[in-house]
């Protein structure tokens, strides 16, 4: 194998590939990525045997075709560190990956192509397309919700939902839920339901932007499989049945008050700056017009702010976690914010006032 290439053209594939490959890893070959070239183009692969991703790019000069697997992490600082519009050449010479860019010349090991993974092709039942910017603003209104490391393993994901004319993403920790749908035109004959894990979404947005143009998505059995321009991304689903997340939407709360956005997150900001480390909670007063919100630590140091809201009804107080509450402050598109409570033992419900395309549960905390 040997072809040319320019500094620019490698590295936005290849730095995005190697995002997929793991720092540590029980295979050593997991730490490589697999370049193959044909005619023109080079194929870069990345996996950790749970989400894989293939990045295409032209190269300026082939001159012999092959395939080599090469340590991602040092051959994208390599590239990195070159100079911009360098060109690249990269080649093997006895058994040895070889990159040379003017003066400089780079000596990697290689491990055999053969042992290089990939994720079998599941039986692919429903293909679909839909706008990379709306599965984009889907996933981010949703993904900040998920579990991080759950026994309940299902919850180390998002929940995809798809269903004629709509599209849904759903995520919760057990603490909060956050749920945002998107009618879009899609032909499908049975809704679907898939839960990507956590690490697939977050490599998956990389590669979506704010664009209408489509991604095109393949739902397996156990795999889903995107297209977005010169990349393709493989993910296995986790295997699980998430939580009826419609039973825990609350109903019949009665208190509802609309606030500035930022203006909220800025008090709740500053508040938890005095709160407990370790649970982060805040006291919400509620009173006609106005919302105070206090908060201690076991240091004896206290914080109290006031802010004007629209509300006219009975007073209230209720604890949460300043950070989920801040949360969901990002992720709201608009500039006022409607809560939506029953009582102090009930959960919230927040949005954007009048509804919108996605709401936010979460739990209260005893204080």
């Amino acid at each position: 194998m040997k072809f040319s290439i320019s500094r620019e053209a490698l590295l936005r594939p290849l730095t995005l590939v190697a995002g997929v490959v793991e720092r540590r890893q029980t295979l050593p070959v997991l730490s490589n990525v697999l370049i193959q070239v044909e005619q023109d183009e080079v194929a870069l692969t990345g996996t950790d045997l749970e989400v894989e991703l293939v990045g295409r790019t032209v190269a300026s000069q082939v001159d012999e075709p092959g395939a080599i697997t090469v340590p991602a992490r040092k051959l994208m600082d390599i590239c990195k560190s070159l100079p911009d519009q360098s060109e690249l050449e990269l080649s093997i010479e006895d058994g040895r990956a070889v990159l040379r860019s003017g003066r400089s010349r780079f000596t990697l090991s290689t491990l055999p192509v053969a042992e290089f993974p990939n994720i079998e092709d599941g039986q692919s039942s429903v293909e679909l397309a839909l706008p990379r910017g709306t599965l984009k603003q889907l996933i981010d209104a949703t993904s900040f919700a998920m579990a991080q490391q759950d026994v309940r393993y299902y919850l180390n994901g998002l929940l995809l939902e798809f269903a004629p004319n709509l599209v849904r993403t759903v995520a919760t920790d057990g603490h909060r839920l956050a749920v945002s749908s998107r009618p879009v035109e899609i032909n499908i004959e049975s809704a679907q339901k898939l839960i990507v894990p956590r690490k697939g979404v977050l490599e998956l947005v990389r590669l979506l932007d704010d664009s209408e143009e489509p991604v095109s998505l393949t739902l397996g059995s156990t795999h889903i499989r995107a297209h977005t321009g010169d990349f393709t991304f493989t993910s296995k689903l986790v295997d699980g049945k998430f939580p009826d997340y419609e039973r825990v939407v609350p109903k019949g709360g009665d208190k509802v008050f609309i606030a500035e956005r930022s203006e909220l997150r800025q008090v709740l900001s500053r508040t938890a700056i005095l709160s407990n480390e370790k649970y982060r909670g805040v006291r919400l007063n509620l009173e006609e017009g106005n919302l105070r919100v206090m908060a201690n630590n076991p240091e004896q140091e206290e914080a109290e702010e006031n802010i004007a809201i629209e509300y006219s009804g009975p007073a209230m107080e209720i604890g949460f976690n300043v950070g989920y509450l801040i949360d969901v402050l990002n992720a709201v598109g608009e500039d006022r914010v409607q809560m939506t409570l029953g009582d102090p033992n009930s959960s919230a419900l927040m949005e954007e006032p009048g509804g919108g395309d996605a709401l936010y549960v979460v739990m209260p905390m005893r204080l």
